[in-house]
């Protein structure tokens, strides 16, 4: 998980997605290949969604409001990682979280939830919502997040999937 550009400084990409709700389209299949890891926010919809994640990259996945299945009950609904020294903490909902992550040293917020992408910064922590990959809700984008993590920053860009026949 660990790719070194010149300097000798370590960095990973990050595939974030969330809110497949059942649907794993092939154009998000597309942009992950290549990535160290995939985080799925939650509301992922059917098992074999995590199945084909996982032939792609280590993958992290929290469980969703709408995961009630059998199968989904053994996935935690928070989880943390580090990677290259930062503090990742994975949830579905943000209005979930329930302790100031600038407190606690993380340096990124991953949820999914309400399928609006965002970046924002609040005191020195990266909020990440990689939106909806799965079906369309109402005229918000169809899209992932590439997530870039080392050990001097962090960084994320919002990648609109290509839904073109």
């Amino acid at each position: 998980m660990k790719h070194t550009r010149g300097g000798g400084s370590k960095r990973s990409w990050i595939g974030v997605i969330s809110d497949t709700h059942g649907l794993l389209r092939p154009q998000a299949l597309e942009l992950l290949h290549g990535c160290d890891r995939i985080i799925h926010a939650g509301d992922i919809g059917a098992e074999r969604i995590l199945t084909e994640l996982g032939r792609i990259a280590p993958l992290t996945a929290v469980r969703g409001n709408n995961d009630t299945q059998p199968w989904a009950h053994a996935i935690p609904e928070t989880a943390r990682l580090r990677v290259h020294g930062r503090l990742l903490h994975v949830l579905h909902d943000l209005k979930a979280l329930d302790f100031d992550p600038a407190t606690e040293n993380v340096s990124v917020v991953i949820a999914g939830h309400s399928h609006k992408p965002s970046i924002a910064n609040k005191d020195g922590v990266l909020f990440l919502n990689p939106g909806s990959a799965g079906p369309r809700r109402f005229s918000l984008p169809t899209c992932l997040a590439k997530l870039y993590v080392s050990e001097s920053a962090v960084r994320a860009d919002i990648v609109e999937l290509d839904l073109k026949p």
